[in-house]
């Protein structure tokens, strides 16, 4: 019987083949000399013929205080989320010329290059150096941080130009490598899994991340994700990290999405978006049982802007988006990105399902404003439900300073509701379909829900709204 650690040692050897195109059968047993130089030369042969088309870039702030708000950097998620991968180099560089570390991905041979945003925003000087060691003064042809791409141009020709392929065919598991300049360290080379995709990250907008295992380090911002086959299916751009290292978490710009932007860019030097002015959930199979779906697929809207596309089409929160211009999605993250995709001014018909019935209803979306932020209030008279919900109702002095028109405080949770996560501070604004802004409107809205059914709860924490669904147990006690 083979020791443990030579078992392992073979089990790993044939994992990495089966990412380089072999497949675990053809490896020969342990021990065979020939067949470490084959694993090594298919490795090495790959490697080799990606390297060329990375680069590293240098950046450099002149007169700038070296501070994380300075920076101002579009992507750094809230709480433990924090984006490293731009950390000045070196440490001891003086406050006044201030030295950042990147990579990036050449697109075409006359020098565009492809990286993140948020290491060119603000930036005095770009410096990009090729895998053949010339160094090259850069340009920013345009940049757009909601997505962190950026797209650079260096005056030189007959460059050797990165293979995109389709990060849409991509599934966790799947093998991929990603080749940078972690610590200013040229050509590094880590590898790993596709461990989840379309990873919505809070505070980094609608970016479906790709979430890998690969180790990504400060300087790999912008570096280039290869799957088996060589092929970039996406751009380095965050981690999870608690130190400022690698953590085991890392995400990147999916390459489809990257390379949208990319070409806006090159054409007109920014990007439009169109905006419906909805925002949407994810839908769930018990989310799907209380609105009477078959399957848990769709978007399911939580708000409606004011004067928006979406309001002015008749949308509401309840309302589940099941198809766009009749081709029908399953995750909310792919009406996004088909929205955001579309010219401003576009006419486009939403398949949308209500009350148990599918209506077509035309919209004309309009470009996409920045965003609005606001803080929470306190609130009057409560009132103690069965689900564990102590609730208050909103003064018309914290409606005016949340921006809401109605809604009820949660000042205790516990029971069903707490078990559920929603908790003391939230904001609850509808049951199913029913909008709130009294005690009383929600008590006979739950006093008509029976035993066993699902009510889902239309929830506002930190800005942000989500349908929490809670199946009742037992017939709430009314006061």
């Amino acid at each position: 019987m083979r020791q443990p650690r030579q078992l392992l040692s073979t089990l790993a050897c044939a994992w990495l083949l089966y990412g380089c195109g072999i497949s675990p059968a053809q490896v020969p047993p342990a021990g065979s000399e020939s067949s470490s130089t084959r694993q090594a030369a298919a490795f090495s042969t790959l490697v080799a013929s990606r390297s060329a088309t990375v680069v590293d870039i240098s950046t450099l702030r002149i007169g700038r205080d070296e501070s994380e708000g300075d920076m101002d950097l579009e992507f750094s998620p809230e709480n433990d989320f924090a984006d490293r991968l731009a950390w000045p180099l070196p440490a001891s560089a003086r406050i006044s010329q201030i030295r950042d570390l990147a990579s990036g991905v050449i697109l075409s041979s006359d020098g565009l290059i492809l990286t993140s945003a948020h290491v060119v925003a603000h930036v005095d000087e770009a410096q990009v150096r090729l895998d053949d060691g010339r160094r090259f003064t850069a340009r920013l042809v345009g940049s757009d941080r909601q997505t962190d791409v950026a797209l650079l141009k260096i005056d030189a020709e007959g460059l050797p130009v990165a293979v995109i392929g389709d990060s849409s065919q991509l599934a966790p598991g799947d093998w991929v490598a990603a080749i940078g300049a972690p610590f200013g360290f040229h050509g590094s080379v880590t590898t790993g899994v596709v461990s989840a995709k379309d990873r919505l990250i809070a505070g980094a907008g609608e970016i479906p991340f790709i979430q890998t295992d690969v180790a990504i380090n400060p300087g790999s911002s912008g570096s280039p994700l290869f799957n088996s086959r060589g092929e970039v299916v996406a751009i380095n751009s965050m981690i999870y990290s608690g130190s400022g290292g690698y953590m085991g978490l890392s995400f990147a710009v999916p390459i489809n999405l990257a390379m949208q932007i990319a070409q806006q860019l090159r054409a007109t030097g920014a990007v439009r978006r169109a905006r419906l002015g909805a925002e949407f959930q994810e839908m769930t199979p018990l989310l799907a049982e209380t609105f009477g779906l078959v399957q848990p697929a769709g978007a399911l809207i939580v708000k409606v802007e004011p004067d928006s596309p979406a309001r002015h089409a008749g949308l509401a929160a309840g309302d589940i988006v099941t198809a766009i211009d009749g081709v029908p999605f399953s995750h909310f993250s792919e009406l996004l990105q088909r929205i955001a995709g579309r010219t401003p001014g576009t006419r486009t018909r939403l398949a949308v399902w209500r009350r148990g019935g599918t209506h077509m209803i035309w919209v004309t979306l309009s470009e996409q404003p920045a965003a609005r932020s606001s803080s929470p209030a306190a609130a009057v008279p409560e009132w103690n439900d069965g689900l564990g919900l102590s609730l208050g109702e909103l003064s018309p002095a914290s409606r005016r300073q949340l921006g809401v028109d109605g809604g009820l405080l949660v000042r205790e949770s516990g029971g069903l509701a707490r078990s559920e996560g929603i908790r003391a501070g939230d904001l609850i604004f509808a049951i199913n379909e029913q909008r709130l802004e009294h005690v009383d409107e929600f008590r006979h809205a739950l006093s008509r829900a029976p035993a066993g059914q699902t009510v889902a709860l239309l929830v506002m924490r930190d800005r942000r709204l989500a349908y929490v669904p809670i199946r009742i147990s037992a017939r709430p006690g009314l006061p």
